[in-house]
């Protein structure tokens, strides 16, 4: 993924690198084009002069190559080099426009103050240049030509600010994307790995107070955590699928949701439990998100009643209505200590809230410990035959 990453900056670099070309080259052409009367017909200056105007405008077109890599540089070269074009060369070419293009350059790369110093300085030469008495900047042409840069760098700072915006939403997708595979990951492996801490205490403490008779005991106990393993395998695999290359297959599994509730509670039997599961409600297919999260919940409170509650048995309630799906597990253990779920609790809150519902938890109205979600979604609509 590192090398991923770097090759989208290099070729990102490349391109930006291949269009600042691009872009010095036309804008040559243009004041090329603009400035042919200096080489066409009879000349009002001599060669010298000539040949230092086109040197000129060969280096500040050339220097908007470099334009995105030193930005302040690059302006303060080109309006140099604009200021000793048109003191010197009798044809007013369009040079105006490398000088325009550089001052974007540097509000829209974030240096604004810089930007407005150079415009500043710009528009106060020329006017001292109209006051000594050049008259070919006349005051209506120096109120445009504030206009202009006025406008230039207004334009070139809207386009920084959206670049900060979007690199903004680009950073704040990548943290909820890390989020949520963290939380897939946390869901998974704590869950399982529960299970098998449990199942694999149990053999050992049969093995060991009944080293006779126990051994029986013990290979249900390993069969369960083959199972818990296996299931963990699978669970992790379909979890990291969103971390694939590009151009690796998808994963095969099919996704979480509540049609695999049953392999939960046979899982949390398998670690002691007595797991009841009651259904309620319509019966018609979920958002993939919705699915996901209710299994993902209930996965979660198994895995904290199997820690922490010494609990003897669950209650897994499901009910489905139009438009909002109600989950509830609720165990017979002695609650929460202080502190004892860890993450478990805020991320299943989390969970809850990206969808627009609401997660509460608390004693049960029989003792130990309930937890309470609320999934909005949209129902389906009738169709038509």
């Amino acid at each position: 993924m590192v090398s991923d990453a770097l090759s989208r900056l290099h070729r990102r670099l490349l391109t930006a690198r291949h269009s600042d070309t691009a872009l010095a080259v036309g804008l040559f052409v243009l004041i090329g084009l603009g400035s042919l009367r200096s080489l066409i017909g009879p000349s009002d200056e001599p060669w010298s002069a000539v040949v230092i105007s086109w040197l000129l405008i060969a280096a500040s077109c050339g220097a908007l190559r470099f334009r995105r890599q030193r930005p302040v540089a690059v302006a303060v070269l080109v309006l140099v080099a604009c200021a000793a074009y048109y003191l010197t060369s009798t044809y007013d070419g369009p040079l105006l426009v490398v000088a325009v293009v550089a001052l974007y350059t540097v509000a829209a790369e974030g240096h604004l103050t810089a930007a407005v110093t150079l415009g500043a300085v710009a528009v106060g030469s020329t006017a001292l240049g109209t006051l000594a008495g050049n008259d070919d900047v006349t005051g209506v042409a120096l109120f445009m030509l504030t206009g202009w840069i006025v406008g230039i760098v207004a334009l070139g700072r809207l386009r920084h600010n959206r670049l900060i915006y979007t690199r903004q939403v680009q950073r704040r997708a990548v943290s909820e994307e890390r989020l949520r595979i963290a939380r897939d990951l946390h869901d998974v492996i704590g869950h399982h790995i529960s299970l098998i801490n449990v199942q694999s205490s149990a053999a050992l403490r049969r093995l060991t107070r009944h080293p006779d008779t126990g051994a029986a005991q013990a290979e249900q106990a390993l069969a369960a955590i083959k199972d818990s393993s296996r299931e963990a395998l699978r669970d992790l695999r379909a979890t990291l699928g969103v971390l694939r290359q590009a151009g690796e297959s998808a994963p095969t599994a099919p996704a979480p949701g509540l049609a695999r509730i049953d392999d939960l509670a046979r899982s949390a039997r398998g670690a002691g439990l007595d797991v009841r599961v009651e259904s309620a409600g319509e019966r018609h297919a979920l958002p993939a998100e919705v699915d996901l999260a209710a299994y993902r919940i209930v996965q979660e409170s198994l895995t904290n009643v199997t820690r922490h509650a010494r609990a003897a048995a669950v209650v897994i309630r499901i009910d489905q209505r139009p438009g909002a799906l109600h989950v509830e597990i609720e165990d017979d253990g002695h609650g929460p200590t202080p502190g004892s779920h860890g993450t478990g609790i805020s991320g299943m809150r989390e969970r809850a809230r990206a969808l627009g519902g609401a997660l509460s938890t608390g004693p049960g109205v029989h003792g130990g410990f309930t937890v309470r979600a609320t999934l909005p979604y949209t129902p389906p609509t009738a169709t038509g035959p």
